[in-house]
């Protein structure tokens, strides 16, 4: 009898070790952060890192254009980080309304096509 009650709890603790393994997901934390000023032509995106997110630390992570991902202090009011995401979405909303003025010359024209064609 103990021989199978030992052998369920070796089958159950195997089993339940394979369910924790499989459920477990790595995050991609930054650990520390460096206070080093990053030039804006290399930063092509970023993210906030929080506490609550399930990191040990707030920080800003930079993604460069090269695809590494840089560790900075949490965005202040006037800190250098700030500064860089105002740039960085300044950036892309720039791209936005670029596309927004040629699609509207677009239309424009086809207007102007269809009124002469009428």
């Amino acid at each position: 009898m103990s021989l199978r009650v030992a052998a369920l709890l070796l089958l159950a603790s195997v089993l339940w070790s394979h369910v924790a393994a499989s459920t477990d997901q790595a995050l991609d934390c930054c650990l520390t952060t460096t206070d080093t000023k990053l030039p804006h032509r290399v930063v092509k995106s970023y993210r906030i890192q929080t506490v609550s997110g399930g990191c040990r630390i707030a920080a800003t992570v930079f993604v460069t254009k090269k695809n590494l991902r840089l560790c900075a202090p949490p965005a202040t009011k006037k800190n250098w980080v700030a500064k860089l995401i105002k740039q960085l979405k300044r950036k892309s909303h720039k791209g936005k309304d670029r596309k927004g003025k040629n699609g509207e010359l677009l239309c424009k024209t086809l207007m102007q096509f269809n009124k002469q064609l009428y």
